[in-house]
């Protein structure tokens, strides 16, 4: 059975939830404009979108450095 990475798992719940809440809360909130609306959640998309980067770059440092060409995590 293939194990899901790290760098896959928490950028994918992370989103699920940024997701959820925006769908939740912001159509309830009345105090700030629909641009605002957009760009909070479209900032909070590009930083899932970053760690996804920084933890795919992390992952294939290490499997460069311990010598897992497959990068399954199997030796």
């Amino acid at each position: 059975m293939k194990r899901i990475k790290k760098s896959t798992a928490l950028p994918l719940a992370l989103l699920i939830y940024i997701s959820a809440t925006a769908a939740y809360l912001l159509p309830r909130n009345t105090e700030i404009s629909t641009t605002e609306k957009w760009v909070t959640i479209g900032v909070a998309y590009l930083i899932v979108l970053v760690l996804w980067l920084l933890l795919r770059k992390k992952e294939s440092m290490a499997r460069k450095h311990w010598g897992d060409p497959e990068g399954d995590g199997k030796q």
